[in-house]
């Protein structure tokens, strides 16, 4: 959705490393915006990704406005289901239908071979593999991984909403989730201990509002009642008007 970070040059970059045309799509989607959500401030430094996406070497930017994506007769939807209905799409209930409906059109428009997107994100990861699997697109999904400042707080277009102290506390997000990680490879499989370690480590901060701590499946997101297999432990808080997002994958070999 623009707003270019090094998340997103580090996706322009694997795609340049394997591929002999890279396309970079840039379009601040409505459909994946709720009613009170910040779409009508969401950043849209043009000149800026521009220059981003020369610099590393972008062939072409696909930049679409909303009436060429969504023409006033436009009525048509993609919904994934039943793996958008937890977590963010419980949190946002309209959210994946929008994301699921302009990757389906930019996957058909553009015929990429491979598309690039981030682990940060990793439910629309799983969406977006699903959709592409469930409509027989001809494009293989290569997923990245998620791009971090040196304190760990994962890079988004939103943290640049976040006030000095809020950015100084939003480094507890990712510390919440390496602690889950690290009690999970020390042997702790009862998932509520590992969740209420995880609070405790997010601390009871003015302005910081917990949506979810989960310890899931890797490949369904169904949550865990003990820790086990390919997991994603997932992570969603408020601070203040911003909402980050965050997920650290954890193994447990089989014995």
């Amino acid at each position: 959705m623009g707003a270019l970070h090094e998340g997103h040059l580090s996706l322009i970059r694997q795609a340049r490393k394997h591929c002999s045309t890279v396309v970079v799509s840039i379009f601040v989607n409505p459909l994946q915006f709720g009613p009170a959500e910040d779409l009508n401030r969401y950043p849209k430094p043009v000149k800026n990704d521009r220059q981003l996406c020369r610099e590393a070497g972008v062939d072409l930017i696909f930049w679409p406005s909303r009436e060429e994506l969504y023409p006033h007769d436009f009525q048509t939807s993609v919904k994934v289901s039943p793996m958008s209905l937890r977590w963010e799409g419980e949190a946002r209930p309209t959210h994946f239908e929008g994301v699921a409906t302009v990757v389906t059109k930019l996957l058909i428009l553009v015929r990429p071979s491979h598309a690039y997107f981030g682990q940060k994100d990793y439910q629309q990861l799983l969406v977006i593999k699903q959709l592409v699997q469930d409509l027989n697109i001809d494009t293989k999904i290569v997923p990245c991984p998620t791009i971090r400042e040196a304190d760990g707080l994962a890079l988004s277009s939103r943290n640049r909403y976040l006030s000095p102290n809020q950015r100084r506390q939003a480094v507890r997000v990712s510390a919440a989730l390496r602690q889950g990680v690290q009690l999970i490879k020390r042997g702790v499989c009862h998932v509520p201990t590992i969740q209420a370690k995880m609070k405790n480590v997010l601390g009871d901060v003015d302005g910081l509002d917990i949506e979810y701590l989960a310890v899931c499946d890797a490949l369904s997101l169904e949550p865990l009642s003990r820790a086990k297999g390919n997991m994603v432990i997932l992570g969603a808080v408020r601070m203040g008007h911003v909402r980050l997002i965050d997920n650290m994958l954890v193994n447990v070999p089989k014995e």
